[in-house]
């Protein structure tokens, strides 16, 4: 099997059935969008022109007045939140992220105050926000967030993610029909959602989306909402987006992507997955079933069920034994406390897929016979 360049630099292969993880590079870009991103590195371009028309670009596919394509969604995020404290003045630009004797405050649930390898309040503070927490870790109301508000609130700010609390959380519908009674911006972080249009379509002011995540495109991300908003996080390039700017190629390529977004793409249906999960549970010492994304999005997965009493490890060595071996296989691995694993098949093949199984047979076998020879 030919190396790719990374293991060319001296660097594992990697087999990445965890998702669109920044950890392992967030995605692997289709030919054609390289294609297109290495034709724009080629090239000289009016860059302020670049910025607006791929902001034309983007909007056409998730329905807002206007976009602004940024380096990354953390980016996105202090981005906007400087939008709204300094609403584009220039003064206020430049004194970014010291926005002392201002209103600064960004109102968010406690239980969507996540950390996605890094905390969402570092990007917040980046951009000169004070975070105030709304409601429990586990409970939040909608009178608390009402009694938060005050006039040093700039922005709210909803989070829709599979890291958030899911439960006892308060709606999208409920923060636009606040900041909308109190006249506030409100920002989404829907990093890696796939609705391109739904929650602009519901009312928020400024959606933040990684183009790297669902839709394949390079290190990118954007920023889509009310034309205003738009034009104050645009002025940022003036102040803290001057250390986030992303080059013209990524630009061009997150244009790409979005294009072949919209043409569809092949999902990975539970069906298709049924031949995996088979396989993993006719293995000894493991079970697998499908389940479906957490919060809620029509991504499947295989869960991996692993039985120590008849294995004779744990969940936490077996993926330990993936992660580290000649080929480290990554999975998800946020419920090993409850002796499961997950294969997310979105950034595979069905050759990497046939290599996770056989490589969880090496394992069951090799501690079925250690079993017996003792």
């Amino acid at each position: 099997m030919s190396q790719n360049i990374y293991q060319r630099l001296g660097l594992k292969r990697v087999i990445n059935a965890c998702g669109k993880m920044t950890i392992l590079g967030v995605s692997a870009v289709s030919p054609e969008v390289m294609q297109a991103t290495a034709e724009a590195a080629g090239s000289f371009v009016e860059i302020d022109k670049l910025v607006d028309r791929t902001g034309q670009l983007v909007s056409t596919h998730t329905g807002a007045e206007d976009s602004y394509i940024t380096s990354c969604a953390s980016a996105g995020i202090a981005i906007a939140v400087a939008a709204v404290i300094t609403r584009g003045e220039p003064d206020r630009v430049a004194l970014m992220p010291d926005s002392s004797g201002m209103a600064n405050e960004v109102l968010m649930l406690r239980g969507h105050n996540i950390d996605y390898g890094a905390p969402i309040t570092s990007a917040i503070r980046l951009g000169g926000g004070r975070v105030v927490e709304v409601g429990q870790s586990n409970l939040a109301a909608r009178w608390q967030l009402e009694k938060a508000i005050s006039e040093r609130t700039a922005a709210l700010l909803f989070v829709k993610s599979h890291h958030s609390v899911q439960k006892g959380m308060l709606t999208l519908a409920d923060f636009v029909e606040v900041a909308k009674a109190h006249q506030l911006p409100l920002i989404v972080d829907a990093a890696a959602e796939e609705d391109l249009r739904l929650y602009v379509s519901q009312g928020a002011d400024l959606v933040i989306y990684s183009g790297a995540k669902a839709f394949n495109a390079p290190t990118s991300g954007f920023i889509t909402g009310k034309r205003e908003w738009i034009e104050c996080c645009k002025a940022q390039h003036h102040g803290i987006a001057r250390a986030m700017k992303i080059g013209k190629e990524n630009m061009v390529g997150l244009v790409k992507a979005l294009e072949l977004y919209a043409e569809g793409a092949d999902s990975m249906t539970p069906d298709a997955l049924a031949t995996t999960v088979d396989a993993i549970s006719a293995l000894h010492g493991f079970s697998a079933e499908i389940e479906q994304d957490e919060a809620g999005r029509a991504i499947w997965r295989v869960q991996v069920r692993v039985h120590p009493d008849v294995l004779g490890i744990d969940a936490r060595q077996v993926e330990a034994l993936l992660r580290t071996g000649d080929v480290a296989i990554y999975t998800r691995r946020y419920f090993l406390h409850q002796g499961v694993f997950s294969i997310d098949p979105r950034t595979l093949d069905q050759s990497e897929l046939a290599m996770i199984v056989e490589r969880l047979a090496q394992i069951s076998a090799e501690q079925e016979n250690c079993h017996a020879k003792h």
